[in-house]
């Protein structure tokens, strides 16, 4: 098989289902149906990962290790349908793991470019919604005598977190639990929650409650006392998240169109970000995001767009599983908005604007509350969903994702993984995904872009390295902030 080109994208249809008392079928949670909906020609709603290696990957064993340790969770045979107005997972009836196992021969010197090339002709097609919503495209002879995997699992059977897991069960031959050694349970932008006990499910309730009340209070303004009794602290975040200025209009915003682009860094060594966060009184994830922050900066500058007091928003995940449902598919996350301090010219300045508004965000209510937002828009009317979609996208820029990833070095199919990135998909006007992925002792920078509005991410990608030894020199001149 070839890689695909643009003119051989699947168009998205909309698929019927049997009647509810068919076999193999359960009801979709309402946050999986929130991100099945958001499905659209010009963001297909696909979590893309490539795995690269240096030596072959087996076919044969390739597909051993799919059939025996990913199709262990049952989900992964089902697809998404819906019948009078109700989602289920349904067994797909012709499940082929054939149709869902390709292999893919670069063009060209096979290379990084050529890699990039594909993963964004990938990231612009749609999964086929007629089976379940996945697909391994097996790279052979990537840069000679390596290979690499380009995974694509559709953000309606789980998110980030949990897809990690299941690609660590994949290549460690175990299902991954918190603390045994890969390195999941880090803390990604903002520390984890600790488990929802009955205050946080309280709160999760409380957060559903808010929403429906407020949609109702639109159609009967007599309801905003009962509104009101929901929470204090709802309703105050509500009212600063319905109240956001739309954001700037730069060239990272516009109209999606149907192509994407991808480009990732090099590895850069995680003890030395680490070094640079202890000298500066910072953590690891300020450190990157400023240096993210100074590279999106400079493209702009470059294209002599005003950058002078510029701020712009990222929707940033932050992880709400439960520590006994680490395992479990599905979506539990919330999600926050940081503004990014793309106007301050000085990079240890950036540095610490990033590092104040990170601290502040580690005690915002707003991951519940968008959660339970997302989980009532996934069994409110089209309309409602469409109006929810449109306001979130209005308030963001970029999505941001900082995906924890084993700190030993794994085999895949019994291959080692040489490097590893992991996207998320954007959604409504969103064209940018940024993506920061730890692995065996390195970081990499990824960047997902739509083609119309930012045509070149490498050289976004490629600007990042810069920015980092502007903090390297930084934290070697100066100690802690005051």
């Amino acid at each position: 098989m070839s890689a695909l080109t643009r003119s051989e994208r699947r168009a998205p249809r909309k698929l019927r289902a049997k009647p509810p008392s068919a076999a193999g079928r359960e009801r979709m949670s309402g946050v999986d149906v929130s991100w099945l909906r958001m499905e659209r020609p010009a963001n297909p709603m696909a979590i893309t990962c490539v795995m690269t290696f240096r030596s072959r990957l087996d076919a044969q064993r390739l597909r051993r290790a799919v059939r025996e340790r990913f199709l262990a969770f049952p989900r992964f045979m089902q697809r998404p349908v819906e019948s009078a107005g109700i989602h289920y997972w349904e067994t797909d009836p012709k499940f082929d793991l054939a149709r869902h196992l390709h292999r893919v021969a670069l063009p060209g010197a096979g290379g990084k470019r050529e890699l990039q090339d594909l993963v964004s002709d990938l990231a612009s097609t749609p999964l086929d919604p007629g089976h379940p919503m996945w697909e391994f495209h097996l790279i052979e002879r990537y840069r000679g005598s390596g290979s690499a995997l380009v995974a694509r699992i559709h953000h309606c059977y789980a998110d980030g977190v949990a897809l990690m897991r299941v690609l660590l069960a994949l290549s460690n031959g175990t299902a991954a639990s918190p603390g045994d050694g890969t390195g999941t349970r880090a803390t990604g932008w903002l520390p984890w929650l600790e488990p929802l006990g009955e205050a946080g499910a309280k709160l999760l309730q409380w957060s559903g409650a808010f929403w429906q009340g407020y949609f109702e209070l639109l159609l009967r303004p007599g309801k905003a006392l009962e509104l009101a009794q929901t929470g204090a602290m709802f309703l105050i975040e509500a009212a600063k998240l319905l109240t956001m200025s739309p954001e700037p209009g730069t060239r990272f915003r516009g109209e999606p169109g149907l192509s994407k682009r991808a480009a990732w860094s090099e590895p850069i060594s995680l003890a030395q970000v680490k070094a640079i966060g202890k000298s500066l009184g910072c953590s690891v994830n300020d450190v990157l995001l400023a240096a993210v922050t100074g590279a999106l900066r400079g493209y702009l500058a470059s294209h002599r767009d005003a950058v002078e007091g510029l701020e712009i928003r990222a929707v940033v995940p932050v992880n709400l599983r439960a520590a006994d449902s680490a395992e479990a598919l599905g979506n539990q996350f919330g999600l926050v908005f940081l503004e990014l301090p793309l106007g301050v010219a000085n990079p240890l300045e950036r540095l610490y604007a990033v590092h104040q508004r990170m601290i502040a965000l580690r005690h915002s209510p707003q991951p519940m509350l968008l959660l339970g937002l997302l989980s009532f828009a996934g069994v409110a009317p089209r309309a409602v969903h469409e109006q929810l979609l449109q306001t979130l996208g209005s308030h963001a820029t970029a999505v941001m994702t900082n995906v924890p990833g084993p700190q030993r070095r794994l085999r895949f199919a019994g291959v080692e993984i040489d490097e590893q990135m992991f996207w998320v998909p954007q959604s409504a006007s969103i064209g940018m995904g940024v993506s920061l992925l730890s692995y065996a002792g390195h970081v990499q920078f990824g960047l997902m872009t739509d083609a119309g509005m930012v045509p070149d991410p490498e050289r976004i990608v490629e600007a990042f390295p810069g920015e980092f030894r502007k903090l390297q020199n930084a934290a070697s001149g100066r100690g802690r902030p005051r």
